[in-house]
């Protein structure tokens, strides 16, 4: 599952930090929109803002050695569509990860057990989602061959591959969730736009999951 390389991705990024040596995430994420030791907020430091070699959140299991406050936020404004077939959660795992930084409740600088003042709004007021995310692609449903069956429009994600190598499930999903990272990398591992999974010149990444 996508879930299982992410983890495999952050945890590579998490032992280098406590062996101190450069690896091709943490040399992609320098300069990216995730890069924030260029001012003061990290202390210098890329990866501390959300891992900790040391005394990290043993509650977060989502994602390896967490260091950051997680959002409180307990009921978002969802996605909803009269022709949207999946039936949408209140973000998860991952994603309410991402969202303790993009919802604008929480400092970005909340980390390591402080607690933070700068809200993501005063760096980007782009990236600042809030927690009405009914005008966002939606986020934490099922999205399973039954899912495609029903819906029609969308590849079944056990079968159709992606230009990652692998299928959707493999490559994108987090045991069968769709996630804020099943679109995005995080680590900027790739380069692209945006922090995109897959480049989407020519809807490229949309038309991974959407048959259109």
């Amino acid at each position: 599952m996508r879930r299982q390389h992410l983890t495999q991705l952050i945890g590579t990024l998490a032992a280098a930090v406590v062996i101190g040596l450069p690896t091709l995430a943490s040399a992609a994420i320098t300069g990216s929109a995730h890069d924030l030791s260029g001012g003061a907020l990290s202390g210098g430091e890329i990866c501390n803002v959300c891992h900790t070699p040391h005394n990290a959140d043993a509650t977060v299991s989502d994602a390896p050695l967490w260091n950051h406050e997680v959002t409180a936020t307990a009921a978002f404004t969802l996605y909803s569509s009269t022709t949207l077939d999946a039936t949408v959660g209140q973000p998860s795992g991952v994603s309410k990860l991402c969202l303790s930084c993009h919802d604008g409740t929480v400092a970005v600088d909340a980390f390591g057990g402080a607690a933070g003042t700068t809200l993501i709004g005063a760096i980007n007021a782009a990236a600042d989602f809030g927690t009405d995310l009914s005008n966002d692609h939606p986020i934490s449903f099922t999205y399973n061959t039954a899912l495609s069956t029903t819906d029609g429009e969308l590849f079944d994600p056990s079968v159709d591959t992606t230009s990652l190598g692998g299928t959707i499930a493999v490559d994108m999903l987090f045991s069968d969730n769709m996630e804020c990272a099943s679109c995005h990398d995080v680590h900027n591992a790739l380069g692209n736009a945006n922090l995109l999974l897959i480049d989407n010149t020519g809807s490229a990444l949309c038309l991974t999951c959407h048959d259109k």
